[in-house]
């Protein structure tokens, strides 16, 4: 890390802050410092969604046999069937059904004077799904009916026949399952940062792989009101004719949302690059106005939803205001090096560094000191909290599981594991560390923190891989400086045909060599060059 020494020059004033960071104009040109005016817009995102075609839930009846017997005859032969509302599927011989036909038949006589005999036998047969026509026909012809058929209750398509001719059945049995298929649902995942942006009447463009070329587009009707707690999506309905049948379940779609946050009025919008995030803080540097030499101020904000490339502010910067938004990591190790406000120590006070100053301010020798010893430092293992070591030991389990997704070479799982991997990251609480124990984690994580992000917003899966290994190094390092709450051994392999035979690294918790570089075409690849935690 390069770290651009601090101005010694005071900077006076009535309106000087004890806690700005002053530069000299030329070490803010090495540290490559850029800024930008705060400014407000409507923040806009495109959402690229994944899903699949579903049955309607609400257009699927399940036929159950209302009364004992045994099939006799089958009108529908194989799943696929297309039926339409009372349309005969079995018949049913039923001796129980004809035991309640002779007592509706006995209490006719009775009828008038005991009206009461004729309406319970009568309202026995409707509870086993007899209609009044049926019933009339049977006082009619004076004798019980032996077969009786079990008619569709709506027009659709058998998904489910659960029954062959001369089977027994039960009262309560499933018979078939009639869907209607003329509207369908599209179910899409939506990832947790996603969701702010997503709102019921959003209208969606989709296509399927099934039909290339056909393009669809259809309106939010519901948002699942629950998150998914092991894959971290909700789950996103849209509704769709489909009386042609084209569309059929479990078809794969992908779907394009254009979506706005606060369509109506404009919201503070900032890089991303500019904010530092400790995991419970997020920082800016905001650039003083009206100095000679470029200064700056710790300033903690609160951030809305992601928008791209941006953040929304819920608060802390106003427009007009100008932040760092390239070298804010250089300012900010140059803030903590000199006992100001920064990202790991917000209230001040001068890091262990072997030097006994009074002076809150470093001169440019000690600076240039501390610069070689960050660099130069060697990742010797410190001694960390219990919590700590659980919250580090559940992102290296994320870590395992995303490194599995790219051995599967399954793009989908890679980016929500990485998702999952990032959020597990920013879970763990860095001010549990003391002394340079907080420095070296701020060097770590840094790298694996960024290309995680790169993992997620890659789209080709060989960069994604690229970016894995930079992550691998980064994890390698943290478990050599931090350990792992882990007591089972952990392997750092190694393959030397990756990235044009340059190499690349990762860790297992399995001794088995299973490549994340290759998949399948070199699963093998690779041997064991450390074990962590014998």
């Amino acid at each position: 890390m390069d770290l651009i020494p601090l101005a010694t020059m005071q900077t006076e004033g009535d309106d000087v802050d004890p806690n700005e960071i002053v530069m000299t104009k030329s070490a803010a040109s090495l540290a490559e410092i850029q800024t930008m005016v705060v400014s407000s817009g409507v923040p806009n995102k495109t959402i690229y969604l994944q899903g699949k075609v579903e049955p309607d839930e609400r257009n699927i009846s399940e036929l159950t046999a209302r009364f004992g017997g045994r099939i006799e005859k089958l009108f529908v032969n194989f799943t696929g069937q297309k039926v339409k509302k009372g349309e005969k599927m079995a018949t049913i011989y039923s001796p129980g059904l004809v035991t309640a036909q002779r007592e509706l038949l006995e209490s006719i006589s009775f009828k008038d004077t005991r009206p009461s005999l004729y309406n319970a036998a009568s309202g026995k047969l409707k509870l086993w799904d007899l209609n009044d026509k049926q019933i009339d026909n049977i006082e009619k012809n004076g004798e019980p009916l032996v077969y009786f058929d079990v008619l569709s209750p709506v027009s659709g398509t058998v998904t489910m026949r659960h029954v062959t001719i001369g089977d027994y059945v039960k009262e309560g049995t499933p018979l078939f399952e009639v869907i209607d298929l003329n509207k369908l649902w599209v179910m899409f995942d939506a990832y947790e940062v996603d969701l702010p942006w997503i709102k019921t009447g959003d209208k969606i463009d989709f296509t399927v792989q099934a039909l290339p070329g056909r393009n669809f587009s259809s309106k939010v009707t519901f948002i699942d009101p629950f998150i998914n707690n092991k894959t971290r999506i909700a789950k996103v309905r849209l509704e769709t004719n489909n009386k042609d049948g084209e569309l059929k379940p479990e078809m794969f779609a992908n779907g394009l949302l254009e979506s706005k946050f606060a369509e109506n009025s404009h919201e503070i919008l900032i890089p991303k690059s500019s904010v530092l995030w400790t995991g419970k803080r997020a920082v800016v540097y905001v650039k003083v106005p009206d100095r000679e030499n470029p200064s700056f101020l710790y300033r903690e904000i609160t951030l809305g939803p992601e928008a791209g490339s941006f953040y929304v502010v819920s608060e802390g910067l106003v427009e007009g205001e100008e932040i760092a938004i390239n070298g804010v990591f250089k300012i900010d190790a140059a803030a903590q090096l000199s006992g100001l406000p920064s990202m790991m120590n917000p209230d001040g006070g001068k890091i262990s560094t072997g030097h006994n100053h009074g002076d809150s301010k470093m001169t440019d020798d000690e600076m240039k000191n501390m610069e070689v010893k960050l660099e130069s430092m060697e990742f010797t293992k410190v001694k960390t909290p219990a919590k700590f070591e659980l919250q580090l030991d559940e992102f290296i389990k994320k870590y395992l599981q995303l490194k599995d997704a790219f051995v599967a070479t399954d793009v989908k799982q890679v980016e929500i594991l990485a998702m999952q991997a990032l959020a597990s990251l920013k879970k763990v609480d860095m001010s549990l560390l003391k002394g340079d124990a907080h420095n070296q984690w701020m060097l770590l994580q840094k790298p694996v923190f960024d290309n995680l992000n790169e993992i997620i917003e890659m789209a080709d899966i060989e960069m994604k891989r690229s970016h894995f290994s930079v992550v691998s190094n980064g994890l390698t390092e943290i478990i050599q400086t931090f350990g792992n709450d882990s007591e089972t051994p952990m392997y750092l392999q190694f393959c030397p045909m990756a990235f044009d035979d340059k190499g690349a690294y990762w860790i297992s918790d399995k001794e088995e060599i299973r490549n994340p570089y290759f998949g399948d075409m070199m699963l093998k690849c690779g041997s064991v060059k450390k074990v962590f935690n014998e």
